[in-house]
């Protein structure tokens, strides 16, 4: 048996439920073997209603993690998350060419959840520019999906058509938009396009709190679904069910958060018990 290797190039969630410790989760569940280069450190103030601190990682560091990972040989799939600076977003484009990886999905992190600001405003531009070309699929929510395409607002299905047109024009070959519960429509929908073709996922909004890490486990589902050799639109599916299931089992992790549980899909509580 060969076992798969999926890497995570992303920040590290000190709560648990985000960032490559939500990717770690979802790659176990999809039997794949997971690595890991921390690109950055937040950390959460609880004294200052969850206030975050992002603390990047030098790029050189980030670096010598990567030369030790590809030392291992290719990979199967990689994903990028928050990734801190303009010099490491270079770094990783490098990497992408360097070890001819294959199956490359870019989650264009700006804002971390339940904050408003973005996160290194220039990176932006540096993951258009570095990044977007070189990926198979890229994984924006709708905030996001405004940045890269340069649209003010993204809030219904039409304009998440509009944006995923110009998206591809930065040079991906596939973007999938989570609309998830911010789109205006009592559905969350994911809009797949591959510069011919738009494929629409819908499901039941989860009205809960209870969905921190969402986003990173939706790309990571991606990324070790392509890994274990599925087809773009089966990875988007099946991560569209991974997630759905690990947002209607959250739990609270303190009064400000609670993440999604990334063994529900696979019962991993009851196979406990079994």
């Amino acid at each position: 048996m060969t076992i798969k290797k999926v890497l995570t190039v992303a920040g590290s969630d000190s709560s648990g439920g985000a960032g490559l410790q939500a990717d770690l989760k979802t790659f176990e569940e999809y039997g794949t073997f997971g690595l890991t280069a921390i690109t950055a450190i937040v950390t959460m103030d609880a004294d200052n209603h969850w206030h975050h601190h992002v603390h990047p990682m030098d790029s050189e560091l980030v670096h010598e993690q990567l030369t030790t990972i590809f030392s291992g040989g290719s990979l199967d799939a990689m994903k990028t998350g928050m990734l801190g600076s303009v010099d490491t977003i270079k770094l990783v484009s490098n990497v992408i060419d360097k070890y001819d990886v294959k199956s490359v999905v870019i989650d264009p992190v700006m804002v971390c959840k339940g904050e408003n600001e973005l996160v290194q405003p220039e990176n932006g531009q540096a993951i258009r520019e570095y990044l977007l070309p070189r990926a198979t699929i890229v994984t924006p929510n709708l905030f996001e999906a405004g940045q890269l395409s340069g649209m003010a607002k993204v809030s219904t299905v039409a304009d998440m058509k509009e944006a995923a047109q110009k998206i591809i024009e930065l040079g991906t070959k596939h973007v999938v938009i989570k609309g998830g519960k911010s789109l205006e429509d009592n559905k969350a929908i994911d809009l797949l396009y591959d510069g011919s073709e738009f494929t629409l996922y819908d499901s039941e909004k989860i009205h809960t709190n209870h969905n921190h890490g969402a986003g990173c486990t939706f790309a990571a589902a991606i990324t070790a679904g392509l890994a274990k050799g599925l087809s773009v639109k089966e990875a988007v599916a099946k991560a569209k069910a991974f997630t759905a299931e690990g947002i209607r089992s959250g739990f609270a992790f303190n009064r400000f958060v609670g993440p999604v549980w990334h063994g529900a899909y696979n019962k991993a509580d009851q196979r406990l018990h079994q």
